[in-house]
């Protein structure tokens, strides 16, 4: 199970900077006009409030459809017209003030309108391309139960400068995750070469190592064709057994995954090699570390986002610790509480965030 910002039903932009208005945004202009109506009805005196429905346009524009807004400044001429209101009496003057401002409101909210359908179609586009490049993480990936969740700094996107991918293939099933120079859109284009590099790899590497090399070469080349360019990436890859019996692992300047056992979680013991983009993998001292599994084993791997937060005292989150106080959770919630705490911890997150949890459970152990 995957969760990201914003995905399926979750906005994480405010009203005032593209997502759909509130419910009170909408109301307001009818309950206005209610309440005056109902105010001047009940009054044994004229009320001089007439002026209150001058804010009636410009609130329509704000929501309403040109036809709505058409129908809201009907309904406001009317109501300085009718005499049984008397709202104010207001003069030919007055009354053409109303006018030209209704007649400007519904201008103004047809131009909205339009351009908010344009922003939708284009938001939708963008949202079908960035899913392409960071696709839903399944349940479950051959012998390997996934669960995840990702959130990109930059409001408004699905995707940053974090990476990660799940993938079956001859060799076993093998993960990455990591994070490039950068992060928003500008690095949207890295992380997709780095995800095509690695989809190739899983295909046809016999070795971990090997897939590492490839993301490093993959890197290299793509620095050279942009100009002022020196691109580089962390990366942390995995590749389980087919019994999930055992893992093996390399860490190129990622931190390194967490492996809870016994209601414990510790860093993993690998020998750590140098980001990918520097031109180092190629000489073939890349070290693959074999770590043995248990049932009931876990591995949680996390960005920098998440272990380089700092909280109001300057103090770095303590994921092992608080992963320990979790270990009795289940995998799919487990990446959904621990950014719920991180947001305790550190409300105000700067860097993409990603959090993957992976348990080795081949079908026969389920």
């Amino acid at each position: 199970m995957l969760s990201g910002p914003p995905l399926r039903g979750e906005d994480r932009r405010s009203w005032l900077s593209g997502a759909p208005p509130p419910r009170w945004v909408r109301v307001l202009p009818i309950a206005l006009i209610a309440l005056i109506c109902v105010a001047t009805l009940l009054s044994d005196d004229r009320l001089d409030i007439g002026f209150l429905l001058g804010a009636i346009p410009p609130l329509a524009v704000l929501s309403y459809s040109p036809l709505a807004t058409a129908l809201l400044c009907g309904a406001v001429i009317t109501l300085l017209t009718v005499p049984v209101f008397q709202l104010d009496r207001p003069g030919d003057a007055d009354l053409l003030t109303v006018v030209f401002v209704a007649v400007l409101s519904v201008f103004v909210s047809f131009v909205r309108s339009r351009r908010d359908a344009q922003l939708g179609l284009e938001r939708t586009v963008a949202e079908a391309a960035q899913r392409a490049v960071v696709p839903p993480l399944p349940e479950r990936v051959g012998p390997v139960r996934c669960a995840g969740l990702y959130r990109a700094a930059q409001r408004g996107t699905l995707v940053g400068g974090d990476f990660f991918d799940v993938r079956d293939g001859p060799f076993g099933v093998r993960v990455v995750t990591g994070d490039v120079q950068g992060h928003g859109l500008s690095a949207v284009s890295t992380v997709a070469s780095l995800l095509g590099a690695f989809r190739e790899a899983v295909l046809d590497r016999p070795d971990l190592a090997s897939v590492a090399g490839c993301l490093d070469r993959r890197l290299l080349v793509d620095s050279a064709d942009a100009r002022h360019a020196e691109l580089f990436a962390t990366a942390a890859l995995l590749e389980f057994s087919g019994d999930g019996l055992e893992v093996r692992v390399v860490v190129c300047g990622n931190p390194p995954p967490l492996l809870l056992r016994d209601g414990r979680a510790t860093e993993m013991e690998v020998t750590p090699w140098t980001p990918l983009g520097l031109g180092l993998a190629d000489a073939g001292a890349i070290r693959t570390c074999t770590v043995p599994l248990r049932p009931g084993d876990r591995l949680f791997l996390a960005s920098d986002g998440v272990v380089e937060a700092r909280g109001d005292g300057g103090a770095f989150y303590p994921l092992a610790e608080r992963l320990a106080g979790l270990a009795g959770t289940e995998p799919s919630a487990l990446p959904g509480l621990v950014w719920a705490d991180l947001l305790r911890f550190c409300p105000d997150v700067q860097d993409d965030v990603t959090m993957l949890v992976l348990t080795p459970s081949p079908p026969g152990r389920d």
